[in-house]
């Protein structure tokens, strides 16, 4: 499935998803039914993902983005765990993406750009997913969109509209994009510079298991000292610490069409009753809505819905599910989405910890935190010492997963491992397999040939040891041959900065709020 508003091309994995500039508009259905947000429509913050500029996206929106992205990277080939786009941001950047369409929408209104009916209808005709027998067809339409979005056609063209609105301002700002010779020339001085490395990534988590906790007079010392870090770790985990009460929860959804007859319904929970049935009898919950749900969203996990907080429901399935103990089962419950069976596996009370109860606790990860990543980077200057001395990263750390995609490979990485990179250019912003490391970056394109770079590379909260494996200078012969090539890139690139510069500008000078409380539920935070 496709996004509304599809990234640029995937680069190095998934760390292209930090770009947050869009620019072709993509659209397709994505999973809906039974969702981790406010069914009960506009509100306050709990209800959006984020408020631009006092227009909400809604959480459910942001459901749909956030699948259909890992949907779309999945089926370009890329093994992305719920895990892995955590832990490379993926929530978020999908957000971020949603949050400047938003801008550019009302920049483009207040520019007087409006995308017509006539194109929206073009749009809506071209959907492969809207036809029947290649034709546009209006029952599929709506089908879809009952099923698939949860909207009205009146809704989901208003959704386009803006979508489409977007892009016409994206175009707009774009245009001015002008390309100099000498922005040509140093494009090819920059793509003829390419390298290849050998690395090797020092994580503190490597060695978090060697560090001992602290004696209590080393805790009362680093507390002590560092009241500050403790106090902002504190605010910034604030959700941690001060919970609602939550449950963690199955469903079966058996959906229901807003149109059906009473007949319908009571078919509909004829089904639902046998299945709870089922359940009753002694029948796995997992199985039967892996068998039986009818929420694309749940049905191939066996309809887990994670941990839910009460406001995130209608009041009258919340009052049920969450008087239930856990390992208890709900009747069938009606709602907008359809009729539900909702099973309560864990459950948590409320809670509102105080800094003065956690510090202690906050105090030992951060004390833990610390000596690991100090163990980190002095094992990586013994490493950078011993490959000066004539070993490579090679031989020093084996790979034990050659041939496994670098996604998996880091998501287990328990020790340091070399890893060799495909052939990148000085016109990068991303080390392959590493993402975004300036330094690094530097070193190499500074290198002249084959060797050990001289120092260890702090990235993110690890350190990196690298060797260059292969240097190729720009050859000026071939210029004249790849010229034409490289004013289209250029131009592309130079279009890329003057929309990202718009896009900053906009935000800059707008209100933008963001939930981070839905992010993470959404996201199996």
């Amino acid at each position: 499935m496709k996004d509304a508003l599809e990234p640029r091309k995937v680069v190095v994995y998934i760390f292209i998803i930090a770009i947050a500039v869009v620019f072709t508009l993509q659209f397709g259905p994505g999973s809906s039914g039974f969702s981790a947000a406010n069914p009960n429509g506009a509100g306050a913050m709990p209800s959006a993902a984020a408020v631009v500029n006092g227009r909400e996206i809604p959480v459910l929106d942001f459901r749909r983005e956030y699948v259909n992205q890992l949907q779309y990277l999945r089926g370009q080939g890329q093994p992305v765990s719920e895990a892995t786009a955590r832990q490379f941001g993926l929530p978020q950047s999908v957000l971020e993406r949603m949050v400047n369409t938003e801008l550019l929408a009302q920049a483009a209104e207040r520019h007087g750009l409006l995308a017509s009916d006539e194109e929206i209808l073009k749009l809506l005709q071209s959907r492969t997913d809207f036809q029947k027998d290649g034709q546009f067809d209006y029952a599929t339409y709506q089908q879809i969109l009952r099923d698939y979005y949860r909207q009205t056609p009146a809704d989901f063209e208003e959704d386009i509209r803006r979508q489409l609105t977007a892009q016409k301002m994206l175009d707009m700002v774009q245009s001015g994009a002008v390309v100099s010779e000498d922005e040509i020339r140093t494009r090819f001085e920059k793509e003829g510079n390419q390298a290849r490395i050998v690395f090797a990534r020092f994580l503190p988590t490597m060695y978090a298991a060697k560090v001992p906790a602290p004696s209590a007079a080393d805790l009362a010392a680093y507390r002590q000292a560092h009241e500050k870090e403790i106090k902002d770790y504190y605010e910034a985990n604030r959700f941690v610490y001060q919970q609602p009460e939550r449950i963690r929860a199955r469903q079966v959804l058996l959906k229901v069409a807003p149109d059906a007859t009473p007949e319908a319904k009571a078919k509909v929970m004829e089904r639902a009753q046998a299945l709870f049935k089922e359940v009753e009898g002694g029948k796995d919950f997992a199985e039967v809505a892996r068998a039986s749900s009818e929420d694309p969203g749940t049905k191939a996990s066996g309809g887990d819905l994670g941990w839910v907080e009460r406001g995130n429901w209608e009041p009258a399935l919340a009052s049920v599910a969450f008087a239930l103990e856990p390992g208890k089962v709900t009747q069938p419950i009606e709602t907008k989405f359809g009729i539900h069976l909702v099973k309560v596996e864990e459950k948590k009370p409320a809670q509102d910890r105080k800094l003065e109860e956690v510090q202690d606790e906050i105090a030992t990860t951060l004390y833990k935190r610390e000596k690991a990543k100090e163990l980190a980077q002095a094992e990586a200057q013994k490493a950078l010492a011993t490959v000066k001395g004539g070993k490579t990263l090679t031989e020093l750390y084996p790979s034990e997963k050659e041939g496994q995609p670098a996604l998996l490979r880091f998501e287990t990485e328990t020790r340091p491992e070399a890893v060799q990179t495909d052939t990148f250019n000085a016109a990068s912003v991303n080390v392959p397999h590493l993402g975004p490391a300036p330094d690094l970056l530097a070193a190499v394109f500074a290198s002249k040939g084959v060797q050990v770079l001289d120092q260890v590379f702090p990235l993110g909260e690890g350190f990196i040891v690298a060797q260059v494996t292969e240097r190729q200078l720009p050859d000026d012969a071939n210029f004249a041959k790849k010229k034409d090539e490289l004013h289209k890139q250029a131009q592309k690139a130079k279009q890329y900065e003057v929309a990202d510069s718009f896009v900053k500008s906009l935000r800059k000078s707008g209100k933008v709020e963001t939930n981070p409380t839905a992010i993470d539920q959404i996201a199996g935070g």
